[in-house]
């Protein structure tokens, strides 16, 4: 399962564990009942529990379940993904290879998107398409100065580990991160909040699609308290 985000992006399932009967069974570790059974919208069964576990806040059930995904995106992107210190992430590192020559080159619908409710995304003051066009082409220009200073410093033997000084933060990376259901439902219930920038709030409705796909029942009771879409 593997889904592209942005310009160059994606997320990609490597492998998952658990399920939502599995997640059923922990919760009845007390009664030794496991999993009974999932019912229907007129006699519901086992998704009563789930229901309840979510709305109660049991949440160590949802630690019997996770998954491991590939990202490629845009470093600023993984500056904020890496807060969420739940997760185990192994990145790319510019020390040992070069990165490639991919940039994040935003649309002019982006650059000019401003959000009045949200400071960070606020613009100083409205930016026309016109005046969008000539930044994101200055943008590309300074992406193409900096990568032939990078090249140039590895070509004449600077250390990769001191070359990479003139990485922009919109250049690709690329990590595999890992966490239990629980906590990758805290890490949507932020990155798919409004507020969130953007460019995560993309890469967590990738995520979401995970959960949706691998958990069905959980993404169902989640699904609203979450933001996922």
């Amino acid at each position: 399962m593997k889904k592209e985000v942005l310009d160059h992006g994606y997320v990609e399932l490597v492998e998952h564990w658990g399920s939502d009967e599995r997640i059923i069974e922990a919760a009845r570790m007390s009664t030794q009942k496991g999993f009974k059974g999932w019912g229907t919208s007129e006699s519901p069964g086992d998704e009563k529990l789930l229901k309840y576990l979510w709305d109660n806040a049991h949440a160590t059930p949802f630690e019997m379940a996770g998954f491991i995904v590939e990202v490629k995106a845009p470093i600023f992107v993984f500056r904020e993904w890496h807060r969420h210190r739940t997760q185990s992430f192994n990145e790319m590192s510019a020390r040992y290879i070069p990165l490639p020559n991919e940039n994040y080159i935003p649309t002019v619908e982006r650059v000019t998107l401003t959000d009045a409710k949200n400071k960070q995304a606020q613009s100083i003051k409205p930016l026309l398409p016109d005046s969008a066009e000539i930044w994101l082409s200055n943008l590309g220009n300074i992406y193409s100065i900096l990568e032939s200073t990078y090249q140039a410093g590895l070509a004449c033997g600077v250390p990769k580990e001191i070359a990479r000084l003139v990485l922009p933060v919109g250049r690709y990376s690329a990590m595999r991160a890992s966490a239990n259901l629980r906590n990758w439902l805290g890490f949507l219930k932020l990155r798919c909040d409004p507020s969130a920038q953007w460019e995560i709030r993309q890469y967590a409705n990738a995520v979401a699609e995970i959960v949706q796909q691998k958990f069905p029942r959980v993404y169902e009771v989640a699904k609203e308290a979450t933001g996922m879409p």
